[in-house]
């Protein structure tokens, strides 16, 4: 077991589980958070007038006995057990996800339904061979008509590329387990209860825990108990330097305050939830240049959310609906009462959230906060979702880098940049969704935290971190095959036409 401290860089479920857990074994922890009102990172949870917006939408629901075993060791009796329900909205229509064959035949019409299941027919019968970009896999599972309807709209908004430039490697991931004709059967047949919760095709389950004021709460909580623990959490403190002495083995990690004052922090270990970009900046002695160059090509997609408080009128009761419509730039709305009634302090109101996926810096990004409001409303009236006298009050919360952005070259810019970390920096550990440029969930970090903090407890590398994979299964690093394998999790990487 270490005798120096350890710093850890963000304060989201990555950082500050592994805060936590080290914190338990009288580990002296640091936690650096660059925001000054928010721990949680993309899992924090906003406030505004009473109301609580959680940034993005956050199930918890896992397949690790361990992840789950801490949600309920941290909140207990303030994780609620809350119904699954997300839909998505088509020319006016609601239509449940996954798909509900009889429901959609009724909402689709006859005649549309039908070329549906003539257009899958075809697909199963006649398949694309080698299905090379998202159009071409999702094709294959549903038919073309079907990814026309369902797919193609939402997945361009969120990416902010065509279907045809995304790796199908991605959709065999994100829509893993699903087709058409399992979508009918689980609409059809009864299900049950499968003994193995691993078993569980996530984008099946019907039920989740939830905390009572929104993910935030979790992260809220844990951070207290680093403090409680005799570890530090300090907000509003940006890091600018980690520079690493290999005579002595220690770290010295410069934060700057919001007023430009500077704190250095000592430390055997650093464990960074921070963008790999970024921190490759920060790094003394520095990098190679070629895994200087490849930190700098690494891409983020960016999001922002604008919270609508209105009347309540029950246009509905879902935690979040997919907007297929192209004529809006919104692409989901979450109904944060529908997460949990805590998040909305006045019953006689309700709260949306309109999610825009963006770049930073581009129109949407830019837009001023009034004019995101104003766009919020609009597309609001124009789904059918409210009526413009009906909504009370608004605001807008961005948060950068919400996605690693996977394109032609990722793969081969972070195993550069991880070799040359992990030759030049061996007590440096990253870990998280963005330390890791891995489209990690929630639980999945936490994963990535825990096989951490047990590498520094153990002084050595008993766990490969990048073996955490969507399952959140892992490996010992001694289990790992040959071929250079990074572990890496699927998102959206563009492909040459």
């Amino acid at each position: 077991m270490p005798t120096g401290p350890v710093v850890i860089i963000g304060a989201g479920p990555a950082g500050l589980t592994a805060a936590y857990l080290l914190a338990k074994q009288r580990v002296p922890v640091t936690v650096l958070e660059a925001d000054p009102e928010y721990v949680g990172g993309i899992s924090k949870t906003v406030h505004y007038k009473g109301y609580h917006f959680d940034i993005g939408g956050h199930r918890f629901f896992s397949k690790s006995k361990e992840v789950e075993a801490l949600w309920t060791e941290l909140l207990a009796d303030d994780l609620l057990v809350r119904p699954r329900s997300s839909r998505i909205l088509y020319r006016g229509r609601f239509f449940t996800y996954p798909l509900r064959a009889v429901e959609a035949l009724f909402k689709l019409g006859v005649f549309e339904s039908l070329l549906c299941v003539l257009s899958y027919c075809r697909a199963r019968i006649s398949p694309i061979p080698n299905p090379r970009n998202f159009e071409e896999w999702v094709t294959n599972q549903f038919g073309s008509r079907l990814f026309r309807i369902f797919f193609k709209t939402y997945t361009e908004k969120v990416w902010g590329t065509p279907c045809t430039e995304i790796s199908a490697d991605w959709a065999a991931q994100r829509i893993k387990g699903l087709s058409l004709s399992t979508a009918i059967l689980n609409a059809l047949l009864p299900r049950r209860k499968p003994k193995n919760r691993g078993a569980v095709v996530k984008t099946l389950i019907d039920s989740f825990r939830y905390p009572r004021r929104g993910p935030g709460m979790m992260w809220e909580k844990c951070a207290a108990r680093v403090v409680e623990l005799g570890g530090t959490v300090r907000m509003g403190q940006r890091v600018t330097a980690c520079t690493y002495d290999a005579a002595t083995a220690l770290w010295r990690v410069t934060a700057v305050d919001a007023e430009g004052l500077e704190e250095v922090h000592v430390a055997t270990d650093v464990i960074s939830s921070t963008p790999v970009r970024e921190l490759a900046t920060m790094l003394a002695p520095h990098l190679a240049p070629p895994a200087s160059a490849a930190a700098a090509e690494l891409k983020y997609r960016d999001f922002l959310t604008v919270a609508v408080i209105l009347r309540e009128r029950h246009c509905f009761d879902d935690n979040w609906i997919y907007v297929h419509d192209p004529g809006v730039k919104v692409g989901r709305v979450q109904n944060f009462k529908s997460w949990s009634p805590e998040m909305v302090p006045d019953p006689a109101t309700a709260c949306y959230g309109l999610e825009y996926f963006c770049f930073e810096g581009d129109g949407l990004w830019s837009s001023s906060d009034a004019d995101l409001i104003a766009l919020g409303g609009r597309e609001l009236v124009q789904l059918g979702l409210a009526r413009a006298e009906d909504i009370l009050d608004a605001c807008v919360v961005r948060q950068r880098k919400a996605y690693p952005v996977y394109d032609d070259e990722y793969a081969a810019h972070v195993e550069v940049v991880r070799r040359e970390l992990e030759a030049s920096f061996p007590t440096l550990h990253l870990v998280g969704r963005n330390g890791m440029h891995k489209y990690n969930n929630q639980d999945h970090s936490m994963m990535t935290a825990m096989l951490c903090a047990e590498n520094i407890l153990a002084g050595r590398r008993v766990y490969d971190l990048w073996q955490v994979n969507e399952d959140a299964e892992y490996h010992e690093s001694g289990d790992r095959g040959g071929g250079g394998a990074t572990g890496l999790r699927q998102v959206p990487q563009k492909i040459s036409p």
